[in-house]
């Protein structure tokens, strides 16, 4: 927020714990503006008393009441071509939907989820093999020049999101987990996000980095064939794993102390 006589003011969550025995830790966001000497704050509300003349937020994820809105103009950094892909998870969805293209837009912040007018939108591909974490970094280093040259140059004026639109639900535990029915470029784009699991003889291990080959015995979905999993169209070769209760390694490794049987799949 930038507030009277040009200093800024924060507004960040309250500091959590990182660890089950870990004190409460301030957010990246907080602990850079404290190493700045910037004010911070945890209540939106707060700027209502500190002469805010505009609001620049982004990833925020708390809804901002109608009476700030009233009285301090704010923009948001959204990663997504909106209206595709409004909420809180569009960098997943664009990803899971296999767009091919995604974006910044700079909008204004309204009473509704995502459906303000727009200031201005950047184009950027989606890479075949991107995951969501480098897609993001991608995203935050287009959304933080845009603001910079927005807030130089100026706002502009705001036009009306025109096309149809879509919505970008946060993901539930559930739906990362990996259903070898599904065909496997499908499931790669599941494991691109970060967190899909499989269970193997009643545990659970996420698969961290695989890519899509042919299957080469056509087996029922889950049958391994060495790192290659069958699925339900085309094969997903396992790269990266970690088995519950273990660290890191390459699947090569997990398989051979694993020491599957034919009958055995994974997911079962």
């Amino acid at each position: 927020m930038q507030a009277g006589h040009d200093v800024p003011m924060v507004v960040t969550r309250a500091d959590k714990r990182r660890g089950r025995n870990a004190p409460p830790s301030p957010s990246p966001v907080k602990a850079a503006a404290l190493e700045l000497g910037l004010p911070v704050t945890t209540r939106v509300e707060d700027v209502l008393e500190a002469d805010v003349k505009l609001g620049v937020v982004v990833a925020f994820g708390r809804i901002i009441k109608d009476d700030v809105l009233e009285r301090v103009p704010m923009v948001n950094a959204h990663f997504s071509l909106l209206p595709r892909w409004r909420g809180a998870a569009p960098v997943e969805r664009a990803i899971l939907a296999g767009d091919k293209e995604t974006g910044v837009c700079l909008m204004a912040i309204d009473a509704g989820l995502d459906t303000g007018p727009v200031y201005r939108c950047e184009r950027i591909a989606i890479g075949d093999d991107e995951t969501a974490d480098q897609l993001r970094g991608r995203l935050s280093g287009l959304a933080a020049q845009m603001l910079v040259e927005a807030l130089d140059q100026g706002l502009g004026e705001a036009v009306p999101q025109e096309g149809e639109a879509t919505y970008a639900a946060k993901l539930e535990p559930a739906e990362f987990r990996l259903d070898w029915n599904r065909p496997a470029q499908d499931l790669n784009r599941l494991v691109r996000l970060g967190r899909a699991w499989t269970t193997w003889r009643g545990r659970r291990v996420l698969v961290l980095e695989a890519r899509v080959v042919p299957d080469p015995e056509n087996g029922a979905p889950g049958t391994l064939h060495g790192s290659v999993v069958s699925t339900g169209a085309g094969g997903l070769q396992l790269v990266t794993v970690q088995p519950e209760g273990r660290a890191t390694m390459p699947a090569g490794d997990w398989l051979r102390g694993a020491r599957s049987t034919p009958d055995e799949v994974l997911g079962a």
